[in-house]
């Protein structure tokens, strides 16, 4: 059962309450991260324009700056949309299937998608160690070049962690879950008034 929002009731009690509030916490950190990279990159372009429209000159760091804050905020930001159920997702053939398969195909989809997410993080740790070894320094700010793929391997691997736990839901709790907050609300009686 979900709320008006669609959000599962939190878990009483044992660990589930402890990952909740853990989950809670990383939460506050990623929404943070986000929403602080977008003003920073706007702030940053903005600024940009105006040197090189008036000063012609660009801000030297201004697109290393802009680049590192969208790898940052593409992969803080899946790990926020699994939490939230509002991951892209191909609905059409789960729809039409009736509660108990739609929970099936859910379960096997989140699952599927986790494995995935945990291959890919393992592939990006490969890749930041060998950017490690390389010593290799951005153009401009020269920083180590792994420091600003770094959030890639942790993206990937918080957001496969919320795939197993929407899995876990869908088999642990009745309905159908998006996540282990969401629960899909989509009806029958929602289809008529389309």
């Amino acid at each position: 059962m979900s709320d008006s929002n669609g959000e599962a009731p939190a878990p009483k009690g044992g660990v589930l309450s402890v990952l909740k509030r853990l989950d809670d916490g990383l939460s506050v950190v990623e929404r943070q991260l986000l929403g602080w990279s977008i003003v920073i990159m706007a702030v940053n372009t903005v600024a940009n324009v105006i040197m090189r429209l008036g000063f012609s000159s660009s801000i030297f760091f201004s697109e290393e700056l802009n680049q590192f804050l969208i790898i940052l905020v593409t992969f803080v930001g899946i790990s926020e949309a699994a939490r939230m159920g509002r991951h892209i997702r191909m609905s059409a053939f789960t729809d039409m299937l009736g509660p108990q398969a739609s929970k099936i195909m859910m379960i096997i989809i989140t699952l599927g998608t986790a494995a995935l997410l945990f291959l890919l993080a393992w592939y990006s740790i490969g890749y930041v160690s060998s950017l490690i070894q390389s010593n290799r320094l951005t153009p401009a700010l020269r920083i180590p070049y792994y420091l600003t793929v770094l959030i890639v391997p942790f993206g990937l691997t918080v957001t496969g962690i919320q795939f197993v736990l929407a899995a876990v839901t869908n088999i642990v709790r009745p309905g159908t879950h998006l996540s282990y907050r969401v629960e899909d609300t989509f009806s029958e009686a929602d289809d008529h008034h389309l």
